[in-house]
């Protein structure tokens, strides 16, 4: 995964020498057996050189499972790990260690990740960095044993694929690692996290898997970064997914016959990247999709769903372009999190819960005047909680407010929907949204405006050159339209109600 931006101190110009240590005298901590993660489950990526608590994120999204991202060398040539390559966080408890013990005492756990693309750019991805196996194999068991995890990722792309040497070493490593796991009696799954296609694997990254074959490297999970494609093609988010992992499937069936295909599937895992990717517009991942993604995902059985990365998950920047702390769409904060959560196997609904009604859910207004509804909650399961509500969807001309923005499951707001005369004519879909710390919930409010002066064909007229992004209008055979999100070359009036154009009347 890419990290766009870096809060890395200066870093020393040179590591320390590292004498070479056998494997079993690494670390003096106890190699007692580390409890295995549930057999389907939901880890997104914490960036952990912002500075943030990995646990204080992972009770507020309700991830209880994190991919702690990336360990890397200081410098090429270094055979010793630090988070984010950064001397001031080595491998020690002092690094994250009392975050990672409190989230493994809420029941969920950390798969630390090595490599990235930083480091799989730079040489500082371990089995790059260093080129004596037996000292890769230590750092992998100091992992293991200083935060008493049960699963290791390898997140490799870019350079690193083409490292065959590195890859050898590494494969050659993890084999090591697993062979003292087993003789200690501890649960280490390895995954392994490698870009794709929309049909499966690059031979780069099949020929990961094949040395890992060829090593008896045992490989638990392939996880697939479903984002990045780079291919200037026009894509599906959710429907790409679904091809890249029976690209996935088929590989893997492949690489090990003997295999059932639940066996299968439960070793393959998908990562997303919410919002706008590195790539663009053209390549976002939306909240439908992501529904689309689990319900998939629980059908076919996979092993993990992540994403990267937690803090991107709010709606901090919409419309904008890809950006490391916040997704580039219209969202509530957590709103990727809450879709994905129930996927960890033993999770449950929330014991605290309520619903959310607009009461009376239409109106017609002449543009000038305005509107009101009462926005009601109620109880459904559980305590009452404070339910934060928001609004969105209101066009030009439109103000919408709440009235109180905040209630206690049970209580009302009101929501009152103000017109100007610049409004234009037609009916809008108003979301109000609701939020508590256990549950989110959504209601629907139709507003029709008639009358307004808006509904003259002032907006440019259509052309399928242009790149049309969320909210811009345009005139199309005496109609006016608004884009419902990124589109180009596609004719208003042309993609159906569910389309990217939204009718907003005669002009």
């Amino acid at each position: 995964m890419r990290r766009m931006r870096s809060l890395r101190t200066a870093l020393t110009a040179a590591a320390s020498a590292v004498a070479a240590l056998a494997l079993t005298a690494v670390s003096g901590a106890p190699a007692q057996a580390a409890a295995p993660l549930p057999a389907h489950v939901f880890a997104p990526y914490f960036e952990s050189w912002t500075g943030e608590s990995p646990a204080a994120l992972s009770a507020q999204s309700g991830a209880k499972h994190l991919t702690m991202a990336f360990l890397q060398t200081a410098t090429a040539g270094s055979c010793t790990a630090y988070w984010n390559g950064d001397t001031s966080l080595p491998v020690a408890a002092a690094s994250f260690g009392t975050d990672i013990r409190t989230i493994q005492g809420r029941g969920g756990d950390v798969i630390p990740s090595f490599g990235g693309y930083t480091a799989d750019t730079t040489g500082t991805e371990i089995a790059d960095s260093c080129s004596d196996v037996d000292q890769i194999a230590a750092v992998y068991q100091k992992v293991v044993t200083t935060y008493d995890i049960p699963r290791l990722d390898m997140d490799i792309e870019v350079d690193a694929l083409d490292n065959t040497a590195g890859i050898d070493r590494r494969n050659k490593a993890i084999k090591k690692v697993q062979d003292w796991a087993t003789a200690a009696g501890r649960t280490l799954e390895i995954s392994y996290t490698l870009p794709t296609t929309t049909r499966g694997l690059a031979p780069s990254g099949l020929a990961v898997l094949k040395n890992a074959v060829a090593n008896g490297a045992r490989v638990d999970v392939v996880n697939l970064m479903t984002f990045d494609y780079y291919d200037n093609a026009a894509h599906d988010m959710a429907q790409d997914t679904k091809t890249a992992a029976q690209g996935l499937y088929d590989q893997l069936a492949k690489l090990y016959p003997g295999r059932t295909p639940a066996q299968l599937w439960g070793m393959i895992g998908v990562t997303e990247m919410p919002g706008v990717d590195d790539f663009g517009p053209a390549e976002t991942f939306t909240l439908a999709n992501a529904r689309q993604v689990y319900d998939w995902a629980v059908s076919k059985g996979i092993n993990m769903i992540s994403f990267w990365a937690l803090q991107r998950d709010n709606g901090g920047c919409p419309g904008g372009g890809a950006a490391d702390n916040c997704s580039g769409i219209e969202q509530n904060t957590w709103d990727f999190s809450r879709i994905f959560a129930p996927f960890t196997s033993g999770s449950t609904a929330p014991s605290d819960d309520f619903s959310l009604a607009a009461t009376p859910s239409a109106a017609t207004v002449t543009a000038g005047g305005s509107a009101s509804t009462t926005v009601r909650t109620a109880v459904t399961a559980g305590a009452a909680r404070t339910v934060n509500l928001t609004v969105s969807g209101a066009p030009a001309g439109v103000t919408a407010s709440l009235s109180p923005t905040s209630v206690t499951a049970g209580g009302t707001s009101t929501l009152t929907l103000t017109t100007t005369s610049a409004a234009v004519n037609g009916t809008y879909q108003i979301v109000v949204g609701g939020a508590s710390p256990a549950a989110a919930h959504s209601a629907t409010y139709s507003l029709t405006v008639t009358g307004g002066n808006g509904n003259q064909c002032t907006a440019a007229p259509w052309s399928s050159g242009p790149v049309y992004t969320g909210s811009q209008q345009v005139s199309h055979k005496g109609h006016n339209w608004r884009a419902k999100w990124w589109t180009t070359g596609e004719e208003p009036g042309t993609t159906g109600e569910w389309g990217v154009w939204q009718d907003l009347g005669a002009c």
